[in-house]
């Protein structure tokens, strides 16, 4: 099956090479044009930049440069200009045959009736004809805080998105969750694309309890100075010409172009500190009993500034530079970017390159335009923080005997045994999971390097009035290391006696290219836009090795080399190959600019679904959109009102080596070889069917007030069904596992923006809005005839299970053994026991996600500010688990300074208990695996999560080289106005799917404050 996908790509590459070529051929001819110039204005006479400007009924088009010029080749005679601007009201202008200059003033206008976004393909289209919601974001919003990672800058300001940063700092990874999880095996993760490009965003590991770092994801490689806009197509009814890679929504993101004029040159640099604020609330008050707990019940005068000295002041240097010029016929644009940071926690550090050139070039009388863009990223992090227990620093930092001076630990973190000839760790606890710190820090090495390319060229054709033919080919390459080493002489545990090596060197690669042909045209009251494409992508992720000797000892201690690698280690060979084709159809019919039907339809083929036979699969989508306000006569108060409706089936991705999974080579090995072939152990899944996600939504767009105040609101509805299930195989079958295809998924809620511009005078201005979302996720059924199947389990102590009847996420903990009174059974010893079993005690989604931004001005001056919220869920810390059974909480040494805590428990013998000794109470709920009922909380939290104060200086009427600049103060993440949970529940420990709101020795949150640049030259 994999040949005949190759041999049809052959096929489509050569069929579409011969288009062209006909293409080009049938362009011999052409009408005659005229040259038209002008300068596009505001209300204020101030100049508008990047206005489109169009001639109607034709595709002919371009937008103004920085000075609010352009220039434009139209057909002799008569025509009518289209110039519309964000935040202006589209204007049509009259042009006769004899006119060469037209300057147009467009008006102020908050209301986006006439708006132009971006849509799935790249394809630009009126926001009023959408049938399915979407919301935009400029990117001067998107860099207003100066944030790294403009990802993050989306939270609170598009609704129906929730966003988890990772804890590890600057190139950490992100996970992007729209309209909640739909999919077992998969990630429920939008999908991002680049100028219509799917982009890849693959993670790298993740860690947990045990440990391990964040490997990062794609996303660290994009620049957010070369982001123009970022459309986000909230639901698969938006997404589906993307085939299965849009079921879970779209992030698309609309880089800068050169633009035709004086070349322009902006440079930005911004420098953020960053403070670390949410320490664990710890005690100095009692020191040890001669061992490693903090249980003496005797205060003592320690030291307890060495817990906030231990980390530093972080910083993030961002400086970029971009130039952008050219004439009407070829336009560039470059960029470099660099991104130097040093995080809070002491040897963290990331620097990261990127490079970005396009440029646009009209051929043939502007029949045909060239394009091409290439972004070289290059990044390097260095100890990123980790979490889990073992190898981190945090660990020995938090739980360290108060008696004991830290000082000194600190100066002499190793000693040199003689013996071994080597150095080993200075410490005094034998605990599995404690290293010193400063051993931890400086002699255990973590290097993480990517080198990506992501390059695509684009030739666009208009073959004919209303009819244009576009084909892009994309690569997208990055090649990946990790390179993470443990010496000998710390933790024994988790380091075997000589160091531990794990090495990790691959390369993804996706090819891509399509073809799309699209017609535009009126006919009297009726207007049609319709688009017929051909797709094809072939992805080659992780070809290359790794390798780990984990606790089996290197040869020679703290030599890591491949060749000191012990002999029974396996070097392992990776891949994972996919091949997809598909064909896409869409048509928009509008009626009188007030009725739109939108029709669209994909088929694939997929490489992961041969030999099941259901390698081809078709999914369709409709929606209806009218605007209600221009049919009949409404209040004088609702100056638009629109009303959609769509639904959408769509197949979601199938996992590779599913359906016949390889064999592999493995086993313990000996002095004289390998240990042979791993046999596959699965069933094969030949009767796999992809995924299916039903989705349906409705939805109004109201505007009161002339576009003072709007409304958008969607209410959808998701069923996701054909999940990929493992059962145990039957004993005898000569397999341990099969998969089936079962269970059903239900997606529900709502999502609500509300705009509103309260003041607008000639010096101040107040523009605010607030996003709302909500989404309630059910499990309605997994497998039928096993209604207590579930998948997830424990991870000493808590448990996010998913099982029917319930929830994604749903967290599991073992709770106090009670009796029918809700009385603690105590043990003969006096000890609380636990229940035998894990209940569920929440779920850590939030119930309503929450953001009101605001922008000011006041002539030349703007501020910006951002309140993040989240309603509802739990959140889980192991770590307060730790530091309660330690002794090193604030709250196990206000327990001691009240001698008891008051309890309601009953002894084995059945008398009434009401108070209990804190170490008894404490030992008997703390550490990895006993009660964790006491520490879940809830994850409602409410946050200042940016503010910018900043001055734009008007320079360009002088005769200085720069003609406009801004100065900024920015803030990020400055302060809670309430939160329950003792850490920061929306900094994730692992964007792993089983890790949400879970905090297991976590880098604690940062507080970032700094300054802003940005000279235009």
């Amino acid at each position: 099956m994999f040949n005949q996908l190759i041999q049809t790509k052959n096929t489509f590459m050569k069929r579409m090479l011969l288009f062209f070529c006909a293409m080009c051929i049938f362009s011999a001819a052409f009408a005659q044009t005229r040259q038209i110039t002008g300068k596009v204005t505001g209300t204020d006479n101030q100049v508008v930049v990047s206005a489109t400007i169009k001639i109607k009924a034709s595709n002919a088009a371009t937008i103004t440069g920085a000075d609010g010029t352009f220039s434009l080749k139209a057909p002799n005679g008569s025509f009518v200009l289209q110039v519309s601007s964000v935040g202006f009201a589209s204007k049509e202008v009259a042009v006769s045959a004899s006119q060469a200059i037209v300057n147009v003033s467009l008006m102020e206008q908050s209301t986006d009736l006439d708006e132009v976004v971006v849509t799935a393909l790249g394809i630009k289209r009126e926001k009023k004809s959408l049938t399915y919601a979407s919301q935009q974001l400029a990117g001067e919003e998107i860099r207003r805080a100066a944030g790294p990672n403009f990802m993050e800058a989306l939270s609170g300001k598009v609704a129906g998105i929730d966003i988890k940063v990772s804890a590890s700092g600057v190139g950490g990874s992100t996970k992007a969750v729209l309209r909640g999880a739909r999919s077992l095996s998969g990630t429920s993760e939008a999908l991002y694309v680049i100028d219509g490009v799917p982009m890849v965003n693959n993670k790298g590991g993740q860690p947990g309890s045990y440990g391990g770092n964040d490997r990062g994801d794609g996303l660290s490689s994009i620049n957010p100075a070369d982001i123009e806009t970022v459309n986000v197509l909230r639901g698969a009814n938006a997404s589906i010409l993307y085939g299965s890679q849009g079921a879970n929504g779209v992030i698309l993101i609309t880089t800068k172009k050169g633009k035709a004029g004086k070349t322009v040159v902006d440079f930005n640099s911004s420098t953020v500190f960053e403070q670390v604020t949410g320490l664990p609330d710890l005690q100095f008050d009692y020191g040890t009993v001669g061992g490693d707990l903090n249980w003496s019940k005797v205060k003592g005068n320690y030291k307890k500034d060495y817990v906030k000295d231990f980390f530093q002041t972080g910083s993030i240097a961002t400086n970029s530079i971009n130039v952008s010029g050219g004439n009407n016929q070829t336009t560039a644009y470059f960029s470099y970017s660099n991104i130097t940071s040093k995080g809070a926690m002491p040897t963290n550090t990331y620097d990261k390159n990127t490079i970005t050139l396009n440029q646009s070039t009209k051929l043939f009388n502007d029949k045909i335009t060239l394009s091409s863009n290439v972004i070289f990223a290059n990044e390097k992090s260095y100890n990123r923080p980790g979490a889990g227990y073992y190898n981190n620093p945090l660990t020995g930092l938090y739980t360290f005997a108060r008696d004991k001076d830290f000082a000194s630990y600190k100066e002499n973190y190793q000693v040199f045994d003689v013996a071994r000839n080597l150095y080993k760790q200075s410490w005094y606890s034998t605990y599995e999971f404690q290293n010193n710190p400063y051993f931890e820090l400086n002699n255990n090495s973590k290097l993480a390097t990517n080198n990506r390319v992501i390059a695509n060229m684009k030739l666009a054709y208009d073959v004919m009035n209303h009819v244009k033919f576009e084909t892009r080919a994309n690569i997208d390459y990055n090649d990946v290391l990790y390179d993470n080493r443990y010496v000998a002489g710390g933790n024994s545990v988790s380091v075997s006696p000589n160091g531990s090596w794990s090495y990790s060197k691959y390369k993804d690669q996706s090819l891509y290219a399509d073809a799309i042909l699209t017609y535009n045209n009126n006919f009297g009251n009726f207007s049609l836009t319709g688009l017929l494409g051909a797709s094809y992508q072939n992805n080659t992720f992780g070809e290359g090795m790794n390798v780990a000797n984990g606790t089996i000892p290197l040869q020679y201690p703290n030599f890591f080399s491949f060749s000191n690698m012990p002999y029974n280690v396996i070097f392992n060979s990776t891949i994972n190959k996919t091949v997809k084709q598909g064909v896409f159809a869409s048509a928009n019919i509008g009626y009188k600019e007030v009725l739109f039907l939108d029709v669209s339809a994909r088929n694939d083929w997929a490489s992961t679904l041969a030999l099941t036979g259901n390698q081809s699969y078709l999914y369709p989508a409709f929606g209806l959109s009218a605007v209600i306000s221009q049919m009949i006569q409404l209040p004088e108060a609702i100056s638009y009102l629109k009303v959609r409706a769509s639904n959408s089936m769509t197949g979601n991705e199938v996992p590779f080596n599913v359906v016949n999974p390889w064999n592999s080579i493995g086993g313990a090995g000996g002095p004289s070889g390998i240990g042979g072939i791993n046999r596959n152990s699965q069933v094969p899944f030949t009767n796999l069917n992809p995924e299916i996600i039903t989705s349906n939504e409705v939805g109004t767009d109201i505007k009161f007030l002339n576009g003072r105040l709007g409304l958008d609101f969607t209410y959808y509805n998701s069923v996701s069904t054909n999940q990929f299930l493992s059962l145990a195989a039957p004993s005898g079958s000569g397999y341990s596992s099969y998969f089936v295809n079962a269970g059903k998924i239900v997606n529900s809620g709502f999502e609500l923006t509300i705009d509103a511009q309260p003041i607008v005078t000639d010096n101040f201005s107040w523009r605010t809005n607030i996003n709302l979302s909500r989404n309630q996720n059910e499990i309605v059924e997994l497998i039928a005839a096993n209604p207590n199947y579930q998948v997830g389990g424990d991870d000493e102590g808590f448990a996010s299970i998913i099982k029917a009847g319930g929830s994604f996420q749903d967290l599991y903990i073992f709770k106090f053994n009670r009796n029918s009174a809700g009385q603690i059974i105590l043990s003969p010893a006096g000890v609380p026991t636990k229940a035998a079993t894990q209940v569920k005690v929440g779920n850590v989604n939030p119930d309503l996600i929450a953001g009101w931004n605001h922008n000011l001005t006041y002539k030349d001056f703007f501020v910006s500010a951002l309140i993040n919220a989240k309603f509802g869920g739990v959140a889980f810390s192991k770590t307060e688990a730790f530091l309660d059974s330690y002794g090193a909480s604030q709250r196990s040494a206000d327990a001691r300074l009240n001698a008891t805590i008051p309890i309601n428990a009953v002894s084995s013998t059945g008398t009434a208990v009401t108070s209990i000794d804190p170490v008894l109470y404490y030992s008997a709920i703390g550490d990895r695996n006993k009660i964790m009922e006491p520490y879940v909380f809830s994850r409602t939290n409410v946050r200042l999560g940016q503010l910018a104060f900043g001055y734009n200086l008007k320079i360009n009427k002088t005769s200085f080289p720069i003609k406009d600049a801004s100065f900024s103060l920015v803030a990020r993440n400055l302060f809670f106005f309430y939160k329950e949970a003792p850490f920061d529940p929306e900094q994730s420990m692992s964007t792993a799917n089983g890790s949400q709101s879970n905090d297991v020795f976590s880098m604690p949150s940062t507080r970032s404050i700094g300054f802003n640049v940005k000279l235009t030259f």
